[in-house]
């Protein structure tokens, strides 16, 4: 019954006995085994897209197998990057690793630290503050940081113009926050935004608008094409469940 039920079972084992014979042939056991046996199937297959598919088509494109299964390895070569060459390109990809993990005092200092010279003014980093600063809480730095960029072209339609919005909201401005979140209210795209909007509205008790922004948010779904509608698959979904919610409640 191999081909049955059984087959799933069967499947990963093969998988790793594959790979595991691959990389012997390859020499390259001293880096792989370990991973290849101890995480299965994740294992093999960063080592089938690193160690096969790169080397034939991908061979610019490295994966970092330690650091999947350990983030605190690509943590500390980033630092060790730093160390041996403080630049502005090491500094932030060192400050976006502590911002994936949580670090936020850390990611804070670094990026600040980038605002010098011909990057003083460097919109990058600037919008990766107003996150940081976000997600610590502290609302009137994040503002402060939004204004910073506001007057860019590439502002209103960038996810730091949400942000600001729903830091504006938190500071206790809502009539601040509303007419940035309509400032975004583009059809048939800032999914996220819109989205965003109607709970804005719903959490300032106003669900018949959020009803409204939610309905033509799925309407505008009907009329788009495969790849618009997946590309905003997320936002129609949550739309829709909260629509659901509210017609539920009413």
């Amino acid at each position: 019954m191999f081909f049955g039920s059984g087959y799933y079972y069967y499947l990963p084992i093969l998988l790793q006995g594959f790979c595991a014979i691959h990389s012997i042939r390859a020499g390259t056991q001293s880096r792989w085994l370990w991973i290849i046996i101890f995480v299965p199937v994740l294992g093999s297959l960063v080592y089938i897209y690193s160690e096969i598919l790169s080397s034939r088509k991908l061979k610019n494109i490295k994966i970092d197998g330690a650091a999947i299964i350990n983030p605190g390895v690509k943590l500390k070569r980033l630092e060790d990057n730093l160390k041996f060459a403080d630049t502005f390109a090491n500094r932030t990809k060192l400050a976006d690793a502590y911002l994936q993990s949580g670090q936020t005092e850390k990611a804070i200092e670094l990026y600040k630290s980038c605002l010098t010279g011909a990057f003083a003014d460097n919109e990058m980093v600037i919008s990766k503050l107003i996150q940081a600063y976000y997600q610590q809480q502290n609302y009137a730095e994040a503002i402060a940081m939004a204004l910073k960029i506001k007057a860019s072209p590439t502002f209103n339609r960038s996810k730091s113009h949400l942000i600001y919005a729903l830091a504006l909201e938190e500071n206790g401005q809502p009539e601040l926050a509303e007419k940035e979140f309509k400032l975004m209210k583009g059809r048939y795209s800032n999914f996220e935004q819109r989205y965003e909007y109607g709970q804005f509205l719903q959490r300032a008790g106003r669900d018949n608008e959020a009803y409204d922004i939610y309905a033509e948010l799925l309407d505008e779904q009907a009329h788009m094409s495969p790849a618009e509608r997946n590309n905003g698959k997320i936002w129609f979904n949550k739309a829709k469940a909260e629509l659901k919610r509210l017609e539920a409640n009413a």
